[in-house]
């Protein structure tokens, strides 16, 4: 059954280098809806393939590939790997996780900008500030939470997740990269899983799977999974 979806308008739409691909070219439009989502209408959405990025939702539309595949976990038939439940482990036992709004301060922008640099994922001047943090993960056109997760009283990761009716959206993780003992990407998906199980949600959507990206395909590492496609979600064991 589908939900009659608002207006959108395309507010950017150009071929541009791929963030993900060296050397690919990328075309990814991005378009406004005209009213807020509701969980059910994001649920169609992120069906359709859709990603969000602040306000606006995107789908890619590459002129010459289609190694973006969007990649869901049916959370009812996870099972975790030893690796995971280890880390799980570890985690539960080190980190103490917060579930609130999500939020701009002086700490959350530190930390975005130092796990981006160390990464590999910016220059050392291509920071962002708070109003620029904001426009990316505070500003949405759904419902968007916060999952922080805290190391004592020091704030050591965050993810930034969308909320449907019957599925969360991982937006962005970002964390302290001199806590790779904890391996908190990892651990942050494994507690999104636990959520979605939580609520009764059927799936954890984890944004783009990319199999020549190492960023990007970690994901089919989570298992079963689907992904969709030629328009189809299909499934990987």
């Amino acid at each position: 059954m589908t939900t009659a979806q608002p207006l959108e308008l395309v507010v950017y739409d150009a071929v541009e280098p791929c963030p993900y691909l060296p050397g690919y070219r990328a075309r990814m439009p991005l378009r406004w809806p005209s009213s807020r989502l509701s969980a059910a209408q994001f649920d169609q959405q992120l069906a359709e393939g859709d990603r969000r990025h602040g306000v606006y939702l995107y789908r890619t539309r590459c002129p010459a590939c289609q190694a973006c595949e969007p990649i869901r976990v049916p959370v009812a038939d996870f099972a975790p790997s030893r690796t995971q439940l280890r880390v799980q482990q570890r985690g539960d036992r080190s980190l103490d996780l917060r579930l609130g709004p999500v939020r701009a301060d002086a700490r959350r922008v530190q930390l975005l900008n130092r796990h981006r640099q160390l990464r590999g994922l910016c220059g050392p001047f291509d920071h962002l500030d708070q109003t620029a943090y904001r426009e990316f993960l505070v500003h949405s056109c759904c419902e968007t939470l916060e999952m922080g997760y805290y190391l004592g009283d020091q704030l050591v990761a965050v993810a930034v997740v969308d909320r449907g009716e019957q599925s969360l959206s991982a937006v962005y993780t970002f964390y302290e990269p001199d806590l790779g003992r904890l391996s908190l990407g990892t651990y942050s998906i494994l507690k999104q899983i636990d959520l979605c199980r939580q609520w009764g949600y059927r799936y954890l959507y984890l944004g783009l799977y990319i199999a020549q990206s190492k960023r990007m395909s970690y994901k089919a590492l989570f298992r079963p999974h689907e992904r969709l496609i030629g328009g189809g979600w299909r499934r990987f064991a």
